[in-house]
C-alpha cells in the first residue's frame, strides 16, 4: 500500500513538472532547468537508481588508535529522486527537491574492536527535502546563476539535521558550440568535507561529433551521441553516501557516515518514449576517507575512518525528462 502510494504521488508530480516546464519554453530559466536536467539525472523530475558494488577489503583507525582490517561483502542502494518548481518566471526559479536512499550493506573488522561493533549488517534509510530558490542576473554584461537551499534530512528514525546551499556561477562564454562558467559554492553543513569549493563549467560540441562536458568538481565527461537515440560518455564522477546510525557505542549518541566515492568508466543513456531515460553505467570506484563521526561533531572529528581498495560498481536507472527530445 505504502509503494502504491508513492507511485502516485511521483506520476502526479511528474504531470505536474511537464505542464508547467511546458509553459516558457523559451525563457533563460526554462534553458537553465533543461541544460542541468540533460547533464545530471538526479535534477530531472524523476528518476530511480540501483548501484552496486562488488565486495572489497579495507583498513579502519578507531580514535586515532591502531590500524584493523575488514571487508564489504555487500553493497546495494536505491535511489529516487523528485524536483519540483513552484514558481518560474523569465528569472527566477522556486521549487523543492525530494530524495530517498535505501542502502544495504554487510562489513566486518577481521578482529573485534573495542569501542564501537565490530560488524555491521542492516537496511540503512535515508531521505532529504530542499526548498530551492535560483536567480539569474546579469553581472559586467555576463549571465549569472546565484542559488541558495534549505534542507533536512534524516533517517527512518526521526529528522537529524538542517543544512544550507548557496551557488554562484557566471557564464563567460555561451554559444551554440562553447559553454564556460566560473563561480563557487559554500557549504552550510558540519558533515561537509569541504566548506567552500569553486565551481568550473566547460562544454565543447567538437566537429567530430564529440562533446566534451567538464563540471567540476562533480564531473569530467567525455561524450557521444550514439545509436540515434543514445548517448555514450567516458569519464569520472564524484558521488556521496551518507547515512545516520545509532547505538553504535551503547551510549545512545547518534552517529553520521559520511563517504566520498570518485566512479571512473563508462555511462550509456537511451531515449525512450520520448521523455523516459535509461542509464547503464559501470566502472571502477575510490573512496575517498570514509568516516563516522558524532552527529555533533565535525566530520574532521571521526570516531571511526576507513580506507577502502578500490573497487567494480555498476548503477542502472530510469528517469523522467520533459526537456528530453529525439535528435532527428
Amino acid at each position: 500500500m505504502k509503494s502504491t502510494k508513492i507511485l502516485l504521488v511521483l506520476t502526479v508530480l511528474s504531470v505536474i513538472c511537464k505542464t508547467g516546464f511546458a509553459q516558457k519554453r523559451d525563457s533563460l530559466t526554462t534553458k537553465l532547468i533543461a541544460v542541468v536536467a540533460d547533464k545530471f539525472a538526479n535534477a530531472r523530475a524523476l528518476n530511480f537508481e540501483l548501484s552496486g558494488s562488488a565486495p572489497y577489503n579495507f583498513t579502519s583507525e578507531i580514535l586515532g588508535k591502531g590500524t584493523q582490517t575488514g571487508r564489504i561483502t555487500n553493497w546495494m542502494q536505491i535511489r529516487a529522486n523528485a524536483n519540483l518548481n513552484f514558481i518560474q518566471t523569465g528569472k527566477w526559479i522556486l521549487g523543492a527537491n525530494f530524495s530517498y536512499r535505501h542502502t544495504s550493506v554487510t562489513a566486518a573488522l577481521d578482529e573485534p574492536l573495542a569501542g564501537i561493533n565490530s560488524s555491521l549488517k542492516g537496511n540503512l534509510q535515508y531521505h532529504s527535502s530542499s526548498l530551492n530558490l535560483t536567480r539569474i542576473v546579469r553581472v559586467f554584461g555576463k549571465t549569472t546563476i546565484l542559488s541558495g537551499s534549505v534542507s533536512v534530512d534524516g533517517s527512518e528514525k526521526k529528522f537529524e539535521r538542517t543544512k544550507g546551499l548557496f551557488a554562484t556561477t557566471i557564464l563567460l562564454k555561451a554559444n551554440a558550440k562553447t559553454r564556460l562558467g566560473v563561480g563557487f559554492m559554500v557549504n552550510i553543513d558540519p558533515s561537509a568535507q569541504l566548506p567552500a569549493l569553486p565551481i568550473f563549467t566547460f562544454e565543447h560540441r567538437f566537429n567530430n561529433g564529440l562533446i566534451a562536458d567538464i563540471t567540476l568538481p562533480r564531473n569530467i565527461y567525455l561524450r557521444k551521441h550514439v545509436l540515434k537515440y543514445g548517448r555514450l560518455s567516458i569519464g569520472t564522477e564524484l558521488d556521496r553516501t551518507g547515512f545516520y546510525l545509532y547505538n553504535q557505542d551503547n551510549s545512545g549518541r547518534t552517529f553520521e557516515y559520511n563517504q566520498v566515492d570518485v566512479n571512473s568508466g563508462l555511462t550509456y543513456e537511451h531515449l525512450v518514449f520520448n521523455y523516459f531515460v535509461v542509464t547503464l553505467k559501470g566502472g571502477m570506484r575510490a573512496s575517498l576517507s570514509p568516516r563516522i563521526f558524532d552527529r555533533n561533531q565535525s566530520y574532521r572529528d571521526p570516531i571511526f575512518e576507513t580506507k577502502p581498495d578500490p573497487s567494480a560498481y555498476f548503477n542502472a536507472g530510469i528517469s523522467f525528462n520533459p526537456f528530453a527530445k529525439k535528435r532527428k
